[in-house]
């Protein structure tokens, strides 16, 4: 097999680690780690899928982490900074960042909407997803029940 045949092949070998689920981003819960900065966090086993919303004039802090990440502009631009190198992204625009490299990316006047996806997934992300959801699971009854 060859090409197509390779890219869809079945390999019986393979077992089912968990099920596949279906997402409404807009119920995604949002993190804010920075005023004007929105991430919807879509996690799996091996990576994460970031869907990422800047306002206008926000700022993402140059940074550097140990996940590999690659970056892509869906709508808007921004400027980003990938270890000195600043260029404008638009839609249709990515950029890979390897571990440790630095990088950051702020907006001028206006929105961006881009997507970061994570291997393996970033685990400061989901360490605030994780306790983000555990707390939503606390319930507290008022006395008398309501």
């Amino acid at each position: 097999m060859t090409g197509t045949q390779d890219y869809f092949a079945r390999d019986p070998s393979l077992a089912a680690t968990d099920k596949g689920r279906y997402f409404e981003l807009l119920e995604v819960d949002p993190v804010e780690f920075t005023p004007g900065l929105e991430f919807r966090p879509v996690i799996g086993e091996r990576m994460l899928v970031n869907f990422v919303r800047y306002q206008p004039n926000t700022m993402a802090p140059v940074h550097a982490h140990e996940e590999e990440q690659v970056t892509f502009v869906v709508d808007g631009e921004f400027e980003f900074d990938l270890d000195g190198d600043v260029r404008v992204m638009r839609p249709g625009m990515a950029v890979l960042v390897p571990p440790g490299v630095p990088h950051g990316a702020k907006t001028q006047d206006t929105l961006c909407y881009e997507i970061d996806v994570f291997s393996p997934p970033r685990r400061v992300l989901v360490e605030v997803t994780r306790a983000a959801a555990n707390a939503e699971e606390i319930v507290v009854e008022p006395p008398g029940g309501g």
